[in-house]
């Protein structure tokens, strides 16, 4: 696990016999914890739920940020135990919850949500980054961020899925710096279905718009401009350029078949 995500920060020297010392079978034992052998015995993936519980019952122990996400990430954890905790943790421990790899799904997405919702009232700041490391749902969340420095971010992070950008594309109050940031990005641009995206937006610069269009197949081409909100002038001119493409193949096909000849009779 990488470091950003340990939730126990104590010395490999702390172990399990550490722990052995203290038993949790009485519910008044959990007092004698510390944080570092609460989050020692909480690496346990199969702790109990009842001992998991007990855990979570002790205030000052629930004080740390730590125990909370390691509480909430616990697999036995009672599931009202963990969605009270995730909706109390801040907002970077909340976004490294929903990137923990045991996490279960449906969790996952409550966090994720709670992040989302979020976005209105927190600082560009922690916009920016959120937008960098953040999941996949949330990255795409920050694409219709108003302000650009977010925005941009987004388009590097390695979690964000084509999905995403092709729906902010096709917002109708999608910005053209957005537009135009996505149609020359080195690495988005070259995506099929980014592109066909792009040529139903307004906002794409004439010259990629030009260039989108000559790679796609005329019938597809032709699918994509019903829907597209580029001015009338340009679809109009690409509606004669795939009906030239398909009368040039046309043409191609006829003079392959007239250098063939018919067939020999046998």
């Amino acid at each position: 696990m990488p470091d950003e995500f340990q939730t126990d920060d104590s010395p490999e020297s702390t172990s399990r016999s550490t722990w052995g010392a203290i038993s949790l079978e009485p519910c008044s034992a959990t007092s004698a914890l510390t944080e570092d052998l609460a989050l020692a015995q909480l690496k346990d993936r199969g702790l109990s739920s009842d001992i998991v519980e007990q855990i979570s019952g002790n205030v000052p122990l629930m004080k740390s940020r730590k125990v909370r996400v390691a509480l909430a990430s616990h697999p036995h954890a009672p599931r009202r135990i963990a969605l009270r905790l995730i909706r109390e943790l801040y907002t970077f421990d909340l976004m490294r919850f929903s990137l923990l790899p045991a996490v279960a799904a449906d969790l996952k997405r409550v966090a994720e949500e709670l992040l989302v919702s979020r976005l209105a009232s927190i600082s560009l700041g922690e916009r920016i980054s959120l937008a960098r490391r953040s999941s996949a749902l949330v990255a795409g969340a920050t694409l219709l961020d108003g302000e650009s420095r977010v925005w941009r971010t987004a388009l590097e992070n390695p979690r964000l899925s084509e999905s995403a950008i092709v729906k902010a594309l096709l917002r109708p109050n999608t910005g053209a710096p957005f537009v135009e940031t996505v149609s020359h990005h080195a690495k988005w641009s070259l995506r099929q279905e980014i592109r066909m995206a792009l040529l139903r937006s307004a906002h794409t610069p004439l010259a990629r718009v030009l260039d989108f269009a000559r790679h796609l197949p005329p019938s597809q081409l032709r699918d994509v401009l019903r829907a597209s909100r580029l001015p009338e002038k340009i679809k109009a001119y690409l509606r004669r350029h795939v009906q030239l493409r398909s009368q040039s193949s046309l043409k191609r096909q006829a003079n392959r078949s007239q250098t063939r000849g018919p067939k020999p009779e046998v």
